[in-house]
């Protein structure tokens, strides 16, 4: 007697995909909005307006003057990095027909970024730990105080460049996937690669040059106008657009 064996249809992944490329460009696209502008008011107007590299005693006074502000600025971090994962996520879901493997390699590398971010944050909580516990300053004073305060402010800094690095080879990528995909502008390629390259340069030359905070303010400009303008534009084209085939 016969035993009857049913052979399932065979599938490809792209067949009937879990979420539709022009639902994931939606969610990407709400997700870099929110990013975009907690990242700016976070990194500008918490660590950029409150840290003073060269003087403790000056940034604990602004911390401590402004201590809501920078509770905010914490929360907006942590919101980022949350929200990271989702990009990280639904940007391979837009791409992943241009070139699957690259995709993926490309998520891998934000996550790797979104890890180092979550990993800086706990210097942020220590720091309001420190400052919010009237025994701990007692126990060691004002100035030991200050000093440990900049160094978890220092060790957050560090270890979110490390991560940089990580999110400069991401936008490189992206950026070979979006110049690929013949859906979107070149120049929002072009921008996009040379913002990865900037945020790997910045990092690497933090390290190499001595004497990096006198041209600190240049590289940020480097930095920060590709970056600024490639991923805003990105963005607001995952939100509007509705082409998504190769």
């Amino acid at each position: 007697m016969k035993t009857l064996t049913r052979t399932p249809a065979t599938r490809t992944e792209f067949d009937n995909p879990p979420v539709s490329a022009h639902r994931a460009a939606r969610i990407a696209g709400v997700s870099y909005v929110l990013i975009y502008t907690l990242a700016i008011f976070a990194n500008f107007m918490v660590v950029e307006a409150m840290v003073v590299s060269d003087d403790a005693a000056a940034t604990v006074a602004n911390i401590t003057e402004s201590i809501g502000v920078f509770r905010i600025g914490l929360i907006a971090f942590l919101v980022v990095f949350l929200l990271d994962v989702i990009v990280s996520w639904a940007l391979h879901m837009v791409f992943r027909q241009v070139d699957r493997d690259v995709s993926l390699v490309t998520a891998w590398f934000r996550l790797t970024y979104t890890v180092f971010l979550g990993a800086g944050l706990v210097y942020f909580f220590e720091v309001l730990q420190m400052l919010g516990s009237a025994d701990f300053v007692a126990a060691l004073g004002a100035e030991q105080v200050n000093a440990q305060v900049m160094m978890s402010l220092n060790s957050f800094e560090t270890t979110w460049l490390i991560g940089l690095a990580a999110f400069g080879l991401h936008l490189v990528l992206l950026g070979s996937l979006v110049g690929r995909s013949g859906w979107v502008p070149r120049a929002m390629s072009w921008l996009l690669i040379a913002a990865g390259v900037a945020y790997v340069v910045d990092t690497a030359a933090r390290g190499l040059l001595s004497d990096y905070e006198s041209y600190a303010s240049l590289f940020l400009a480097i930095v920060a106008v590709p970056s600024l303008i490639g991923e805003g534009w990105l963005g607001l084209w995952l939100l509007r657009t509705k082409r998504f085939s190769v």
